[in-house]
């Protein structure tokens, strides 16, 4: 699903890689998604793409948002596609690795000897908090209007993402930090609450708790200091494009959507980066497509279990980025088409 934007430009490069690999019985069925679904198909988010997604192993998903459709009723705007594809195919955990490349620290906005400690994975829960909630727009007594939301979390929905959190935890460093605001809203006293409870069960994993300010700041002052952070939707939403600034850049980071579905070599999971449709550079050739071949890499790695050749991209992203293949995002000038020719003579 290439989506809008520059989503069809970087998902091009990483098919690119992806056929670098030269992968037997690999079989890619495309679909579309987002605004240029509603323009085909009156609908972000058509049956047939949901038909050929629950028939994948895992999609590889470009970015989806266009201004033209901004007028549209919220139902039928780009956004639904990617939150109707979480909803129906239940991915319900979503990983966001946030590691300083060598080579990059004077790309972060963090002192360089702050930035190379960075290595760091953001869970986020994603079908559940504000976004899914009850919303709405009202007129009060006196005329005015109002706009309303609801937060919410039932306690199964937080143990699940819990879990999630807690083994890949026992993959990493063994510490995980529990974001919150448990201190004003009752939906975060819950999931303090059942992630204690989850604690129990990992006896080998250590764990801390911060309100969702103090994370924010704590991830600029000594961002070295977290291994695995799991959150709701909405903190989530946030504190990962801040991770992806303390890198340096928002075209660096991948990120991978999964629910409970086992495949035949893994976890079934939808794979995107996480910087958008930048609208305002389609079509360019300036749109860095590195979150989106690092986002291939989750695939293989949790969908498909190939982890020898999730790690070649990765190093060949490394490789590239050590060598100084750099796009306009990281102060260079490199095309999409040149990063992408660069990944691919690194393999």
């Amino acid at each position: 699903m290439r989506g809008d934007g520059i989503g069809p430009e970087v998902t091009a490069e990483a098919l690119r890689v992806l056929d670098a690999l030269a992968l037997p019985g690999l079989v890619l069925i495309e679909a579309d998604a987002g605004g240029i679904a509603y323009k085909r198909h009156g609908h972000p988010l058509p049956e047939e793409t949901l038909v050929a997604a629950r028939s994948a192993d895992a999609i590889l998903f470009g970015a989806v948002g266009d201004p033209d459709c901004d007028g549209l009723e919220r139902r039928l705007r780009p956004e639904q596609a990617i939150l109707g594809l979480r909803s129906e195919l239940g991915l319900f955990a979503n990983l966001r690795p946030a590691t300083m490349f060598a080579g990059m620290e004077d790309a972060s906005a963090l002192r360089p000897e702050v930035a190379r400690a960075i290595d760091l994975l953001i869970v986020r829960e994603l079908n559940g908090d504000v976004y899914f909630g009850d919303k709405g727009t009202r007129t009060l007594d006196d005329g005015r209007r109002q706009g309303w939301d609801m937060m919410s979390y039932a306690e199964d929905e937080v143990r699940r993402i819990a879990h999630v959190a807690f083994r890949a935890a026992q993959g990493r460093k063994r510490r995980l930090t529990s974001v919150d605001k448990a201190n004003v809203l009752e939906t975060s006293q819950l999931w303090r609450d059942v992630v204690i409870e989850v604690a129990r069960e990992y006896t080998d994993v250590a764990l801390d708790h911060l309100y969702v300010d103090n994370a924010a700041m704590q991830l600029v002052r000594n961002p070295g200091q977290f291994d695995v952070i799991v959150t709701g939707n909405l903190f989530g939403d946030i504190l990962s494009d801040q991770a992806s600034m303390c890198v340096g850049s928002i075209g660096l980071l991948a990120s991978a959507s999964l629910g409970e579905r086992t495949t035949a070599h893994g976890t079934f999971g939808l794979y995107e980066p996480i910087h958008g449709s930048a609208p305002d550079i389609a079509g360019q050739g300036k749109a860095n497509p590195m979150a989106a071949i690092l986002s291939l890499a989750m695939l293989l790695r949790h969908s498909l279990g190939l982890e020898p050749e999730a790690a070649r991209v990765e190093a060949a992203v490394a490789a590239a980025l050590a060598d100084g293949v750099r796009g306009g995002d990281l102060g260079g000038s490199d095309s999409t088409r040149t990063i992408g020719d660069a990944v691919v003579a690194r393999l």
